[in-house]
């Protein structure tokens, strides 16, 4: 079994794979084939010294899991309406990426804060308001979870978001990765990023109420430059959280996490579990890492990228017979 701990994210009708050094991305093509694609991790923050370094290495995690990712569902969602010519340049990634980013600061921190300065401000015991902000914050993430879940196009991204979990189950119980040993497997992981919002939401309770009743600019601006903090604490404790996974106390505190996957993530198809399979097999080989003993039997095919030319890759193949990795700038981990 790799040393590494695997991660991934679920795109549209498909799956990206983060290893030690590498991502891989597969996804089930319109006219059924599995396509894929690598990329390094080379952004410029992956391997530095400090890049390792507790907290810190968080928040590159983060960084650069949100800008692949951004990027890799435009492709993907391109794949699947049969435009492999789509993709986004760098400023328009870092455009998308920065009206997310105010739009989630906006809804989740600032709104709760509003609500709740104007309903329980005026009540003398501080942690009233707290508590009606975290309530808030709480309500608007279950309730916006709730509802996408029930468009058929997310019911569908959390269904490959199941098999990326259950692949990865797969991979750290040493099962070869095939369909057949996959499929015994639950669609919740400790290290999912639905875990971690529910880790970070709960920080926020905490964190805020430390801060306790100020000016509104003290409050609205402890709620924007405390949130790498957060993000940052909230990744060393699931990292803690899954490594110790087998404690009794841990579980139980960890076990909202895995409540909330029961409405982000879906029981897969199989082929939507071959899908995760062929993401997982390139991240291992563009780690250099061996396959499970049995693996490596579906069919695939390089990805057209902007750029490059398909390549058909027979099952198995030797890798001298595969297209070189695609590397795309700016590179960036999974989670």
């Amino acid at each position: 079994m790799p040393r590494y701990t695997y991660g991934g994210q679920a795109l549209i009708e498909g799956v990206l794979m983060r290893g030690r050094d590498a991502i891989a991305v597969a996804l089930r093509h319109p006219d059924g084939r599995i396509v894929w694609a690598t990329e390094r991790l080379d952004s410029g923050f992956h391997g530095s010294r400090w890049s390792r370094l507790p907290l810190l290495r968080g928040l590159v995690v983060l960084y650069e899991t949100l800008v692949v990712g951004t990027r890799w569902l435009v492709r993907s969602a391109g794949v699947a309406a049969s435009e492999e010519g789509v993709e986004l340049g760098k400023g328009s990634v870092a455009l998308m990426l920065g009206l997310t980013l105010l739009a989630g600061i906006g809804i989740f921190f600032l709104f709760p804060l509003l609500v709740a300065s104007a309903t329980a401000g005026n009540i003398d015991n501080g942690l009233a308001q707290h508590a009606v902000e975290g309530g808030i914050r709480v309500g608007i993430f279950l309730g916006y979870l709730v509802v996408i879940s029930r468009l058929p196009d997310i019911r569908r991204v959390f269904q490959y978001h199941g098999a990326e979990h259950m692949t990865i189950h797969a991979l750290e119980a040493g099962d070869p990765l095939v369909p057949d040993a996959i499929r015994k497997y639950p669609t919740a992981h400790p290290r999912c990023g639905t875990e971690f919002l529910v880790v970070v939401i709960a920080l926020s309770i905490f964190a805020f109420a430390l801060v306790g009743k100020q000016s509104p600019a003290v409050m609205i601006g402890s709620r924007i430059l405390l949130i790498p903090v957060i993000a940052a604490v909230g990744y060393e404790i699931l990292k803690l959280g899954a490594r110790h996974r087998g404690n009794p106390v841990v579980r139980a505190i960890m076990w909202p996490g895995i409540l909330v996957q029961k409405i982000t993530t879906r029981q897969p198809s199989l082929d939507m579990i071959e899908v995760a399979i062929v993401s997982m097999e390139q991240a291992l080989k563009a780690d250099g890492e061996a396959l499970p003993v049995g693996s490596g039997t579906l069919p695939r095919d390089v990805m057209r990228l902007p750029g490059t030319a398909r390549v058909g890759v027979a099952a198995g193949a030797p890798e001298a017979e595969v297209a070189a990795p695609v590397s795309i700038d700016p590179p960036l981990p999974g989670a």
